[in-house]
């Protein structure tokens, strides 16, 4: 274990006691529920804006988030095995992670790439074209939505948006971040979660140069930070209680946060209405490697959830970088307010190291899979890995904890 884990986790422990080649290539080296105002179905019954169930106040809700979803060749063929030549299944590769992201309120992951028509033809870095099916995947392991902002968004161009939202729309997740018409872009996704309804936003910082479609500025959200600051705002006006906001940001292949994510992340965590904040949450994606959690301003800042899904990856040295397969998933329990028109408060923050262990193509709970066998080895390098980078900034003192 490093010096700067054994000092994070000491700090913690004496907090506790009183109470990638370019990073989106693999295969080789290479440079709560959806609620009113959601962009589309869910499985749960929205609860109209302002009521809650007996005793529902006094609970608060759990939230659960988890990094890039990018599925390379090898993924692809991974999901084909596990069909049994017919079709793709990745419902077996979301297994491990199953339990901690269906016992949430509300659970969001973030979709990286964009998909293909049904049947294929399908295709990994640079320009991905998955599955549709990884939509199933992600829904039987208990998500709710996703955000869909990334540089990769516009792979496909407008096409392949409209074949990723659809299959979102058919199995029930919901979306922030693209929109296939003007009116979805206007619009707010919502979730109801417990007794809050949540707003989910979310922005890329880029789409690898490829520009918007034609006639359509409003196809993926753009990272700008007065756009950001204004969404946020109409969400709280349109009657939401907290606001999440998700951002494919930072340098990849760094661990620590770029100037860019400091700079952004202290001025949205900055940003009042009435002396309220205008953000509860940021939950950043795309460096593929795991980074920091930090309190700013009162306010939790997730820099980097690293990737979740991923085949084998290469730093831009062109070495294999095991960081690429690594990430953590946030999860944070909310409590209202102690009085109308105060925000939310965050009352327990954990995190959860997970790995893409690319031998039977699985997304492993680290400390769950090592408490059954604690005898792996590189299991324990990326719980230790994962630890390190997360508490990097000082998260502990804030109360962060690991767990399973």
């Amino acid at each position: 274990m490093s010096t700067r884990t054994r000092r994070a986790l000491a700090l913690l422990s004496a907090l506790l006691l009183p109470v990638v080649a370019a990073g989106c290539s693999g295969g080789g080296p290479a440079p709560a529920r959806l609620g009113a105002g959601a962009a589309g179905p869910s499985s749960a019954t929205p609860a109209p804006t302002g009521t809650a169930a007996p005793g529902a106040a006094e609970k608060g809700f759990t939230l659960v988030a988890s990094g890039d979803v990018l599925p390379h060749t090898s993924v692809i063929k991974r999901a084909a095995a596990d069909a049994g030549g017919d079709g793709w299944d990745f419902r077996p590769m979301f297994a491990g992670v199953k339990p901690v992201v269906s016992a949430a309120d509300l659970a969001l992951c973030h979709m990286e790439t964009i998909y293909g028509e049904d049947g294929g033809p399908f295709s990994g870095y640079p320009a991905f074209v998955s599955p549709p099916e990884v939509a199933d995947g992600l829904k039987d392991a208990g998500y709710d939505g996703c955000s869909t902002a990334s540089n990769h968004t516009l792979d496909d161009g407008a096409d392949g948006i409209r074949r990723t939202l659809d299959r979102f729309d058919k199995v029930g997740l919901g979306h922030a971040g693209s929109a296939r018409t003007a009116a979805e872009a206007a619009r707010t996704t919502m979730y109801r979660a417990g007794p809050a309804k949540v707003a989910h936003l979310a922005y890329t910082y880029d789409t690898n140069g490829y520009p918007m479609p034609d006639g359509q500025p409003w196809a993926v959200n753009e990272m700008k930070q007065d756009r950001i600051v204004a969404d946020a705002r109409a969400a709280r006006k349109a009657g939401a209680d907290v606001v999440l906001v998700s951002l494919h940001w930072g340098t990849e292949w760094e661990t620590d946060p770029d100037e860019t994510q400091l700079s952004l992340g202290k001025a949205l965590t900055a940003s009042q209405t009435d002396g309220r904040p205008d953000i509860d949450m940021i939950l950043g994606t795309h460096a593929h490697v795991p980074q920091a959690y930090e309190k700013v301003n009162g306010t939790w800042i997730v820099y980097g959830m690293g990737d979740q899904v991923a085949g084998e990856m290469f730093n831009h040295s062109g070495a294999r970088d095991l960081r690429g397969n690594y990430g953590s998933i946030g999860r944070f329990t909310f409590a209202p307010p102690a009085a109308p028109g105060q925000r939310w408060q965050v009352t327990k923050a954990e995190f959860i190291p997970q790995m893409m262990d690319l031998g039977p193509g699985r997304v492993v709970n680290l400390p769950a899979a090592l408490a059954e066998d604690p005898g792996r080895g590189d299991y324990e390098e990326a719980r230790e890995a994962v630890t390190e980078a997360v508490l990097g900034r000082g998260a502990a003192k804030d109360g962060l904890k690991p767990a399973r």
